[in-house]
């Protein structure tokens, strides 16, 4: 019997996993795919919001602002990467500058620190390359870049070492309560079903779904698609900072950013009436893309772009997150709606999550040992001499594996064998990045599948690229030894 069981690690249940992980709880991490971090998480756009967007008086104003906070905080002890770079929210008329000085006293309201209002002048000193018709911004020195899978690895890696259990490979088809016990049954043939007093329901895309196995139907998920350009490192040096368009109806609108690793990122666009696995991309959306990105920077080289892709937000039929117990059902908490600031606000949804579980009736008693840290090794960053004594130690630092990126053997078989390990190319890909470099894994990938075939101990055939069924390799050209 668990205290809590968690349905769905993204960012908000590896979050919500990580603080309950504090308290002398039995809890458990359901995710149906075969690694953390495949929805939405997998497929954003890393910014960390500062909150001036956010109505002021909703739940995503007050959890933007705290969560903007704690991401500094738990990057740092989780050693995720992690820049605060800050944001601009660019104005190409008067019109829009109006909206910019609204934005400004929002986020003024909201709390967010050391807001400006910038001039064209202004503007241009801190990004030379800003597009020829801006008049002016709004400079929110509190935004930052993240990596999101990185982080929702970390978070999961830190509540698994703090006691939680995941189950990864277990797709929730049903849930019953009687008396005060859920019992979730799942697609998982090597568990029994699960039995708990409550249930966090962090599904994303598929919340709507978990709440109408048990109850009424509370709210509904329209899931809203997001394309996107990553750009080679060649061209990450073109913008500085988080760089929006005033914002539409439709969301943020597309913006042009570094990443935490060096390149440049652009999009999304938003794009109703999808289905829950569309996550293809599409020429016309594409170009709509790069039409609006130039105006805000001048210069990009698409044909430096190297790898093009899309998400879906988890867009609800209410104007704010949901997080609240079911009002059919005690015992299950709803975190859902989660849409951007949906990543930066998750540490704080998290905390507002164990605060309505303490309402309810679970109690929260802190843990004497709780260990908040995490490390992991990033070879090219050490020290000549801390180089040195590593591949001392292990060899295999000493053999680079992924070319673009420099990255070597022993940190990938480190990420294999981790508390969260990876089972997949892209599950070391997004851990320590081989592959997300120029060449996109056409040289290392081979050599990848090696080493996972070899740590695991299976055939090469059985390794996949990702989620479940996507093999790479189904068998030999010919038989060995064969003349």
């Amino acid at each position: 019997m668990y205290d809590v069981a968690i349905i769905g690690a993204g960012i908000v249940g590896a979050s919500v996993a990580r603080e309950l992980s504090r308290y002398d709880l039995k809890v458990c991490l359901i995710e149906k795919e075969n690694d953390v971090s495949e929805g939405a998480t997998k497929a954003n756009s890393a910014i960390v919001h500062a909150g001036y967007d956010p109505e002021e008086g909703t739940d995503m104003a007050r959890l933007n602002v705290r969560g903007c906070h704690l991401t500094e905080v738990y990057t740092k002890e989780l050693d995720v990467p992690y820049k605060k770079i800050g944001s601009l929210v660019v104005a190409f008329s008067e019109e829009e500058m109006e909206h910019v000085e609204m934005l400004f006293h929002r986020g003024n309201a909201n709390g967010v620190p050391d807001q400006k209002i910038l001039s064209r002048e202004e503007l241009l000193k801190m990004e030379p390359n800003i597009g020829d018709t801006a008049v002016g911004a709004l400079y929110s020195p509190s935004a930052g870049i993240v990596g999101p899978w990185e982080f929702t690895i970390a978070l999961t890696e830190n509540a698994v070492v703090n006691g939680v259990e995941l189950l990864l490979d277990t797709e929730v088809v049903d849930i019953k309560k009687e008396e005060d016990v859920f019992t979730i049954y799942t697609a998982n043939a090597e568990l029994d079903p699960i039995q708990t007093k409550y249930i966090v329901n962090a599904a994303g895309i598929y919340s709507d779904a978990i709440m109408n196995m048990v109850g009424d139907q509370e709210f509904k998920i329209r899931p809203r698609r997001g394309q996107y350009f990553v750009l080679d490192k060649s061209q990450g040096e073109l913008a500085h900072h988080v760089i929006f368009q005033c914002p539409t109806a439709l969301g943020k609108g597309i913006l042009v950013s570094p990443t935490v690793h060096g390149n440049l990122l652009i999009g999304p666009d938003a794009e109703d009436g999808v289905e829950r696995d569309e996550t293809g991309t599409t020429k016309e959306r594409m170009d709509y893309i790069r039409e609006t990105a130039d105006k805000s920077i001048k210069g990009i080289n698409y044909r430096e772009s190297i790898r093009n892709f899309a998400g879906l937000r988890a867009q609800s039929d209410r104007n704010d997150f949901i997080i609240e117990e079911s009002k059919s059902v005690k015992g299950l908490i709803n975190l859902a709606g989660i849409k951007s600031p949906g990543l930066t606000s998750a540490p704080a949804i998290a905390e507002d999550a164990a605060e309505i579980l303490k309402n309810i009736g679970l109690e929260l008693k802190k843990k004497e040992n709780f260990n908040p840290s995490r490390r992991q090794t990033h070879f090219m960053s050490l020290s000549p001499e801390e180089k040195a004594a590593k591949i001392k130690e292990d060899p295999k630092f000493g053999r680079i594996i992924c070319r673009c990126e420099n990255i070597t053997e022993g940190e990938i078989v480190e990420a294999i064998h981790r508390p969260v390990g990876a089972l997949t190319v892209d599950g070391i890909k997004r851990r320590v990045r081989p592959g997300m470099g120029r060449c996109q894994g056409g040289f290392c990938g081979p050599r990848v599948l090696e080493i996972i075939s070899r740590e695991l101990d299976l055939p090469l055939e059985d390794v996949m690229q990702d989620t479940k069924g996507s093999y790479i390799l189904v068998g030999e050209t010919k038989n060995r030894g064969e003349e």
